[in-house]
């Protein structure tokens, strides 16, 4: 018998936990900071309407319906689009694994808050301790180099992981009622000490003020739509799986509103965080779009000038790393929660085995990452599957769901079981028809031509090696495309040894409704 969520309540915080992620808490302020506040928020708010909601009730109506991870709700659509749900998978697959580094950094700097008492003042010594721990050549070599702190760190982040998934969606249930309050109360926390800062009203005007002039630059809607399609989860498997596991009887159309919203409330709490602590330490203007550079060099830099009290500068270091602890868990483990779902429903495998195996195997992979060539093989994988194949798996999802299925049968599971509010015919079917497949689109092709300009294409890409973006960029992403197709060698090998697949489609799943 498949395992169910125990609450409503419970699917509701597990998916808001794992929309909400580091993105939130670097990403956005930054981005915000950079197309002048209010006027991102305008358009991330319209990207979410129009995009960002329909992709995700998609994705959790059609994985209710047939009770399976991405490959099989996908299947169900058409038989020849399993291979899409492979690549959702596959990008999880990749995006875990530095995603976990990324944790092991978040929990090496936690423990090393200590640090900040004595670095009150000293900016250079605040932005230099991260790097100068992790030992980052900033290039493609120094695999020989490893930085033991970010390895037992990274071992921590694994251990973390599987203990809070270790039983599907009863351990998770359990842990996500205080991996998703905890970090608002954070925010909460450091909201508090931001406002009573001096020039603080400055940092909040300049994140809620919009400058409209902005609206007419390219790239603010280009990485508006981005942040709202890579903040939401969709097209990695997870809430295909989170979905899977949802009662009969759930309100798909509410819920997807309600998880899309916390998830943009979360963000802006975020933002007003980081613009009034910024502001109050006279740094409004040094706000990166880069979530590494800013949780780690600049963030560090205002922390040791919030105050002259190295012991109130360490304990608001504390506060932050561990909200970012928080932050991170929930997203890992769901990612491992997609893929694990997606492999034990292929091949009937013991969930809790496959998860162990998971996170053992992505574990051992995820070590390159805690060598001195670790940031630079993460920025270069980084890029290419969230510039690649993530929007390149929403495009194909969208383009199954509108063009090569009655997408009003989605829409009719969205709708099954509510009353307040439904979802309007007028507003999902032309975006999944029409608006999503044209704009993620241009958003891939835009991804595309900035490579090609900045030489990226001929392995110029930031300045890495042909070797190193070819290795860790184009071979990562031939391998995930290709992902469909190993899992048809595997399987055509175990029917050889009694394996039957499941082959059902849309209406096969009728009986269990």
């Amino acid at each position: 018998m498949r395992e169910k969520w125990s609450s409503r309540t419970t699917f509701i915080l597990a998916a808001i936990g794992s929309a909400v992620g580091l993105g939130n808490a670097w990403r956005f302020p930054g981005l915000a900071a950079k197309y002048g506040g209010g006027s991102f928020l305008f358009v991330y708010l319209l990207a979410m309407l129009v995009i960002g909601i329909p992709l995700l009730m998609l994705e959790i109506s059609v994985a209710r319906h047939t009770k399976q991870g991405a490959p099989g709700s996908m299947r169900a659509l058409n038989k020849k689009a399993e291979g899409i749900g492979w690549i959702a998978v596959s990008n999880g697959i990749g995006i875990s694994i530095y995603y976990a580094a990324v944790f092991g950094w978040v929990i090496m700097m936690f423990f090393m808050s200590y640090k900040f008492a004595g670095m009150t003042g000293d900016t250079d010594a605040a932005s230099s301790l991260w790097a100068e721990t992790i030992k980052t050549t900033g290039t493609t070599s120094g695999f020989t180099t490893i930085a033991w702190p970010v390895l037992i760190c990274l071992l921590i982040a694994w251990a973390l992981c599987y203990f809070c998934i270790r039983n599907g969606t009863t351990t998770v249930g359990k842990v996500v009622k205080y991996t998703v309050s905890l970090p608002v109360i954070c925010l909460l926390i450091m909201a508090v000490r931001g406002f009573t800062m001096p020039g603080a009203l400055a940092g909040v005007k300049k994140l809620f003020i919009p400058e409209w002039s902005a609206l007419s630059d390219s790239k603010l809607w280009i990485d508006a739509i981005a942040q709202v399609f890579y903040s939401l989860s969709t097209s990695m498997a997870i809430m295909f799986a989170y979905g899977s596991f949802l009662d009969e009887k759930a309100n798909i159309a509410v819920d997807a509103v309600i998880i899309a919203f916390a998830d943009m409330l979360i963000s802006v709490m975020a933002g007003i965080v980081m613009f009034t602590t910024m502001a109050g330490v006279g740094m409004l203007d040094k706000m990166s779009a880069s979530g590494i550079a800013t949780a780690f060099i600049i963030y560090p830099q205002a922390i040791v000038k919030l105050s002259d009290s190295g012991i109130v500068n360490t304990v608001f270091a504390f506060v932050f790393y561990f909200c970012l602890i928080t932050l991170a868990i929930d997203s890992l483990f769901s990612i491992i929660e997609g893929i694990s779902t997606a492999l034990s429903d292929k091949f009937h495998l013991n969930k809790k085995k496959t998860t162990l195996t998971v996170c053992i195997v992505e574990g051992v992979c995820s070590l390159i990452y805690v060598t001195a060539a670790g940031l630079a093989i993460l920025d270069i994988v980084d890029y290419f599957i969230n510039s690649y194949t993530l929007i390149l798996t929403g495009i194909l999802e969208v383009i199954v769901a509108g063009w090569f299925f009655k997408t009003s049968k989605i829409l009719e599971q969205i709708n099954r079981n509510t009353k307040a509010f439904k979802m309007p015919e007028w507003w999902f079917l032309p975006s999944i028809k029409y608006i999503s497949p044209v704009v993620l689109s241009g958003l891939f092709v835009w991804n595309l031509v900035n490579l090609i300009r900045g030489g990226g294409i001929y392995g110029e890409k930031d300045g890495y090696s042909l070797r190193a973006n070819i290795l860790f960029g184009w071979v990562i992403i031939a391998v995930i495309l290709l992902s469909g197709l190993i899992i048809r060698f595997i399987v055509k090998y175990k029917m050889s040894g009694g394996y039957k697949e499941d082959d059902r489609n849309w209406d096969d799943f009728q009986d269990q409704n």
